[in-house]
């Protein structure tokens, strides 16, 4: 894991969330994604449909195609 994932705050699960939690959370989230993490790896305790929701909302992430990173074939 990388250490951005390591310092993710565990968000309760059924407990309201502040918006400063949130932005910070997911502000992590996306730095962590863009460098390679998936997101069943953001173990916030929260749900997959919930942390790709927060990632979707944000303009600094693209989603990469199913399957993961692709491997260069060397030949």
């Amino acid at each position: 894991m990388s250490p951005i994932i390591d310092d993710l705050p565990q968000l309760p699960y059924a407990k309201r969330i502040s918006p400063e939690a949130i932005a910070n959370t997911a502000a992590k989230m996306a730095a962590a994604y863009n460098e390679g993490s998936s997101i069943r790896a953001e173990a916030t305790g929260r749900s997959y449909g919930y942390v790709h929701r927060l990632l979707g909302d944000r303009d600094d992430v693209t989603f990469r195609s199913r399957g993961g990173a692709t491997r260069k074939r060397t030949t």
